[in-house]
């Protein structure tokens, strides 16, 4: 029997033709100026556009589909993406998940990560105060929900994460939204495989409020110190 040799380490993948006709629509999508939202050609017209069989075609566009680049509504026709996060949500929850499976916890690399954006962005956040807050009115009000949330006996996880996307949206960075969205899905996903956290509501509503406070009185130290209280009952739980 033929063995199948292994490519020499570094060897460079050869790109195959999946991978050249995926380059080739992004760079028409480039070429035409499109952006996301608008309809891209059809599929007869890329193939004589192309110049490529229709499976290649095809193959082609699965893969730009799975990374956002292509959406295709079945009925409607094929659209640049909008930039989205959920294959980077997915492959990090399965990877997080064998972790746990294999004794480690590798989920606490993505939080510390988490912990050390959070704590740039507040100081971003408190810095440019002065070019007005639009979300303060809405985060006061999700600050007194999460309290009674607590007081009542359970804070919601969709109090918790819309409590941090009103944060940072002063900054108007909309990947910072992602961003943070995605890595809170993925924890999110997996803490109940985790062990049981060791604070109380009303203790995670206050880690809260500390951080609420330190950011409407402009304290970037205190701001940061919150934060930081604010993980450690997390980092506690993945040890």
């Amino acid at each position: 029997m033929r063995r199948r040799v292994a490519p020499a380490a570094g060897a460079t993948r050869r790109p195959s033709r999946t991978d050249e006709v995926q380059q080739q629509i992004k760079q028409l999508i480039l070429e035409r100026g499109l952006t996301a939202g608008d309809p891209m050609p059809t599929e007869l017209e890329l193939l004589d556009e192309i110049n490529v069989s229709r499976n290649s075609l095809r193959e082609a566009l699965k893969a730009l589909q799975a990374v956002g680049i292509v959406e295709i509504r079945h009925g409607f026709g094929m659209y640049v993406g909008t930039m989205s996060l959920v294959s980077l949500v997915d492959e990090l929850t399965f990877h997080g998940r064998m972790s746990l499976q294999a004794g480690r916890n590798d989920l606490r690399h993505l939080v510390q990560i988490r912990e050390v954006l959070e704590s740039g962005l507040i100081q971003q956040v408190i810095r440019g105060r002065e070019a007005g807050t639009p979300a303060a009115a809405e985060l006061a009000e999700v600050m007194e929900q999460m309290e009674a949330e607590a007081r009542a006996g359970s804070v919601t996880p969709e109090t918790d994460k819309r409590f941090h996307e009103l944060l940072y949206e002063p900054l108007g960075n909309p990947l910072v939204t992602q961003l943070l969205a995605a890595f809170w899905d993925v924890y999110h996903a997996l803490h109940t495989e985790l062990d049981e956290a060791d604070e109380t509501p009303v203790e995670i509503a206050a880690r809260h409020r500390r951080v609420y406070d330190a950011v409407c009185a402009g304290d970037i130290d205190e701001s940061v110190a919150a934060l930081n209280e604010h993980f450690s009952g997390i980092r506690r739980r993945l040890s």
